[in-house]
């Protein structure tokens, strides 16, 4: 899926691969986070992504230049989930919309696993 932007200039098209980049990116940064993770839809298991494959665990919805990302993560034990939430909310919202200049209207995070401490 790719979004379109118009200018004056011209079209500008973003691959939907890129923006999930940049948003699996912007929640790696944040505290608390293990990773990123992949559900296997089949058997049920939740698999921490290495960093190539952050997109993974993004999903996108774009609809006339608005974005809803879900994100699905693996927190660190011991950690508080909701402040974790709020940051990756508010980081990734920011990140992505200074990248892109598309508007995100929603940020769905699902918490695939917690890590404890080896």
């Amino acid at each position: 899926m790719i979004s379109s932007i118009e200018n004056k200039l011209g079209r500008i098209n973003i691959e939907s691969e890129a923006i999930a980049k940049i948003a699996g990116l912007a929640t790696t940064e944040c505290y608390g986070i293990v990773g990123m993770a992949s559900k296997n839809m089949k058997d049920g298991i939740v698999k921490l992504l290495k960093i190539e494959s952050l997109t993974k665990g993004v999903k996108l919805h774009i609809e006339e230049n608005k974005l809803t990302i879900d994100l699905h993560i693996i927190v660190k034990y011991g950690i508080n989930i909701k402040a974790v939430a709020e940051t990756i909310i508010s980081t990734v919202k920011y990140k992505v919309e200074e990248a892109t200049d598309m508007n995100v209207s929603c940020i769905n995070i699902f918490v695939e696993g917690i890590k404890i401490n080896d």
